[in-house]
């Protein structure tokens, strides 16, 4: 490369440089997930040219997932042994697979952490909570990464989970019910603890009630203990599905004396990833960074 070459370039093939490969799809469950009994139609991309795009782009919305994986993507470099299981949104109804999912991982990769992709069940199950089946895969994919910490070269006491509107209350759920699992056992994964050591809340939703005097009271399924991990959250004031989810649970926080970083943006609105638009919102990825490396998830400060 001359001298002379644009800026942009440079700090494009950086970018690349730091970005590792992934892996194949694992099963997250050896056989049929618990209680699949099939016929909820075919999985695939739900997406129609009507639906909005995000920053001038489309994204995947991926529907009827009954088999659920893991997809690993290792820091080409700089990896700093740090691990965080992804959880796109949807409305637990679809997941924003490359938006809140591919897009992460590789964003996690240029910051030397490895993503761990998790495509969880939706739409919800017939007479089960929305987040039933999801919390299942979450609670074993934990279990799964720390169970394969030597092999993926990750360090199992920074293993994180960052979640995207109904991943993030997933990822809450998941925090809420670290405890005992939710499903028989299955086999050593399921020996390992399924707690995260540190949790990102991005636009969360679900976390409070809708009626007027519950609208900062944590719902019982994400209730917040002692036990809750470090949390980073982040929202916009004017997010339709209400800034009072991040407020809410960050009051929880407080009460239960847990660590956490909270940023409200004026504006931004739900469901820009962290595709960069006009507003500030979406510079969270590196107020996340920042609390990252202060709380010394990236390595030794």
């Amino acid at each position: 490369m001359t001298p002379q070459a644009p800026r942009c370039v440079v700090l494009a093939l950086l970018c690349a440089a730091s970005l590792g490969a992934q892996s194949p799809p694992m099963r997250v469950w050896p056989g049929a997930a618990p209680g699949e009994k099939g016929g909820i139609g075919v999985e695939g991309d739900t997406t129609t040219p009507k639906d909005n795009l995000i920053a001038g782009r489309p994204l995947i919305r991926l529907g009827n997932v009954s088999d659920p994986t893991l997809t690993v993507y290792r820091p080409a470099s700089g990896d700093t042994g740090a691990a965080v299981l992804v959880c796109p949104g949807g409305g637990y109804h679809i997941l924003a697979m490359d938006l809140e999912g591919t897009e992460v991982c590789e964003w996690l990769n240029s910051i030397g952490i490895t993503g761990v992709l998790l495509k969880y069940r939706v739409p919800a199950r017939e007479g089960q909570p929305a987040y039933a089946a999801p919390l299942q895969d979450a609670q074993r994919s934990v279990g799964i990464v720390r169970s394969h910490a030597k092999e993926w070269g990750i360090d199992p006491a920074r293993v994180g989970i960052l979640g995207f509107s109904a991943g993030g209350h997933l990822s809450a759920t998941l925090c809420a019910h670290a405890d005992a699992r939710t499903y028989p056992r299955v086999d050593e994964s399921d020996d390992a603890s399924c707690r995260p050591d540190f949790q990102i809340l991005i636009y969360p939703g679900g976390l409070v009630g809708k009626e007027k005097e519950k609208a900062y009271t944590v719902g019982p399924e994400a209730a917040v203990t002692a036990g809750t991990p470090p949390t980073f959250l982040a929202m916009a004031l004017d997010d339709p599905v209400r800034v009072e989810n991040v407020l809410g649970y960050a009051m929880a926080l407080k009460e239960a004396k847990v660590p956490f970083e909270l940023h409200v943006y004026p504006t931004g609105g739900h469901g820009y990833g962290l595709r960069p638009t006009k507003d500030f919102v979406t510079t969270w990825p590196k107020r996340a960074a920042d609390w990252m490396k202060g709380r010394g998830i990236l390595g030794a400060n």
